[in-house]
């Protein structure tokens, strides 16, 4: 893992468009871990990595899941931007178990562990630093969250955390970025099918119980 003033970097990026962050993040780092949820705000980033380092690997984790909209969406935006997408799939014997015992519903922390956080976990100790999509005004959790910070060793960056909604549509439209089909039925931030709700920011996902992480980011 690579030494950094954590904090000296924070003030470094605070001043610079995203545009900036993100070249400086590839000019500085040699193994870049990108995820992207393929949500209602995900286009954003996959457009800007896109315009700076063309056919970088997006890694998509594949619950199995998701809703039938978002792998639309996913392939819609592979497509058009010539995305490098590469799918991260769970263990098919516990997810066949997640399915048999609806752990959605009994285990959710569980669940998540089985088929998001594991799967990503087999492959981030290849790279230096993850970057991903998290926004500050998705929930409290989030807005707490520096650009740069260090989570269970290991570098991340949130190099759009201190935008704003306005910010993010006003991105899209300018840049004629499609919508995933389904913000316009009141989706605000979409997860798995048993999981997620129509709601805003985050408080569709997970509302039946007091939990609002998968358990990637906190």
């Amino acid at each position: 893992m690579y030494l950094v003033d954590k904090e000296k970097l924070n003030r470094s990026f605070s001043s610079k468009i995203v545009e900036a962050r993100v070249a400086q993040i590839f000019n500085s780092f040699d193994r870049i871990l990108v995820t992207s949820s393929f949500g209602t705000t995900s286009a954003v980033l996959l457009h800007i990595i896109n315009r700076v380092r063309p056919n970088h690997p997006i890694y998509f984790i594949d619950t199995r899941y998701h809703f039938k909209q978002t792998i639309s969406y996913k392939v819609q935006l592979t497509r058009l931007y010539s995305l490098n997408v590469i799918d991260l799939l769970p263990d098919k014997k516990a997810h066949q178990q997640t399915r048999d015992n609806r752990m959605w519903s009994n285990e959710p922390d569980r669940c998540c562990e089985i088929n998001k956080v594991k799967p990503l976990s087999k492959i981030k100790s290849d790279f230096d630093i993850w970057v991903s999509g998290l926004i500050g005004y998705q929930n409290r959790y989030r807005s707490k969250l520096k650009i740069i910070d260090i989570d269970s060793g290991m570098l991340k960056c949130y190099p759009l955390i201190d935008w704003s909604r306005d910010l993010v549509n006003e991105y899209m439209e300018f840049h004629g970025i499609p919508r995933h089909p389904l913000e316009k039925e009141g989706y605000q931030s979409i997860g798995c099918t048993h999981c997620t709700r129509c709601g805003e920011n985050r408080s569709g996902r997970w509302s039946d119980i007091s939990k609002s992480e998968c358990g990637l980011h906190g």
